[in-house]
């Protein structure tokens, strides 16, 4: 996306409605960004970009959403200058073919406005239709983080940052779960009215101006069981058996009867990590635990987790999950 200019130009935004779409991601976008709207003109009356934000749909004059709420839409009329998918209902045990299959005129129109030069972004796991749009290839993207490892499966060709809450990459924006819809919202605010009138919006709408990532809400025991583990998921669980216990690959190795080398060929081919990361995630993802449901100390908590300095394990932390051990305690309780 073009950043915003001084001149009063009219962004024509289309968030495109479909069966099962969820509404929060259809009117909550909308919605704010009128309200961003309000606020740029009692800012600097006449003197900002316009918003002209629609509601398409491909099958008539209305749609029904999740929940089976119906809804009124406009047909695609004309050339628009974002196009906004929104995440549809699921449940844990989605059939991603038989989800999907019956939007094809969805994905097909987003492939085609994509190719006239229009930014897409997709909220949620709206990512899925510019998926099958084509649209993902060779570019870094995310989605909700109970659906990334699902996402990377599907589309190889992807490069997906299961922590990211948006990503914008050659004019293909993603984002992540349900509540993203609201990042996305004031990404836009920023890109078309200012990004004083983006802090605005947030501050008037209880928002923090910019959330960077997914990683502080992710919870590895709402995860999907595998059916029948990989090896990258074996080595996983042997890790997550052992989090206190020095990492050493030799002794990894010998567990799984392969080399080192082998050992981290195979796990870096399946995951793109090695097993020291996917370990310091595991040893992360259980401090979390820890700092929410009990009052033990940080030190305490670090050594449970297999470190002896607070200092290192904390910027670990920070590392891995945007915030310090202190502060995400803090928003937990």
């Amino acid at each position: 996306m073009q950043p915003t200019t001084t001149e009063q130009k009219t962004w024509r935004i289309g968030v495109l409605a479909y069966p099962g779409c969820m509404g929060t991601q259809v009117f909550g976008m909308a919605e704010l960004l009128r309200l961003a709207l309000d606020l740029a003109e009692a800012r600097r009356p006449g003197a900002h970009a316009l918003l002209d934000v629609q509601v398409l749909g491909l099958r008539g004059r209305s749609v029904a959403i999740a929940g089976g709420t119906i809804i009124s839409t406009r047909a695609p009329r004309g050339r628009y200058d974002v196009l906004i998918v929104p995440g549809m209902e699921i449940n844990h045990r989605v059939d991603w073919d038989r989800a999907l299959a019956p939007l094809a005129p969805e994905c097909a129109y987003v492939r085609k406005v994509y190719a006239t030069g229009t930014p897409v972004a997709s909220v949620c796991i709206g990512a899925f239709l510019l998926g099958e749009a084509g649209l993902l290839q060779g570019r870094r993207v995310t989605t909700a983080w109970l659906f990334t490892q699902v996402l990377g499966q599907r589309y190889p060709g992807s490069t997906v940052d299961a922590t990211a809450m948006l990503l914008d990459d050659a004019g293909v924006v993603t984002t992540g779960a349900v509540s993203s819809a609201f990042d996305l919202a004031i990404h836009l605010v920023k890109h078309t009215l200012g990004a004083d009138i983006a802090t605005a919006t947030a501050r008037v709408s209880l928002l923090p101006p910019e959330r960077l990532s997914q990683a502080p809400f992710v919870d590895v025991r709402l995860m999907p069981a595998p059916r029948l583990p990989s090896f990258s998921q074996q080595v996983s669980l042997w890790l997550h058996s052992r989090l206190a216990q020095p990492f050493q690959l030799g002794v990894l190795a010998a567990a799984f009867l392969v080399s080192p080398s082998t050992l981290l060929r195979r796990v870096k081919a399946e995951t793109g990590q090695t097993p020291l990361a996917m370990l310091q995630a595991a040893r992360v993802e259980k401090a979390k635990q820890l700092l929410h449901s009990t009052p033990h100390s940080l030190a305490r908590i670090t050594e449970a987790v297999g470190y002896t300095d607070v200092a290192s394990f904390s910027r670990l932390f920070g590392r891995l999950v945007g915030e310090s051990p202190a502060r995400y305690r803090k928003r937990q309780t």
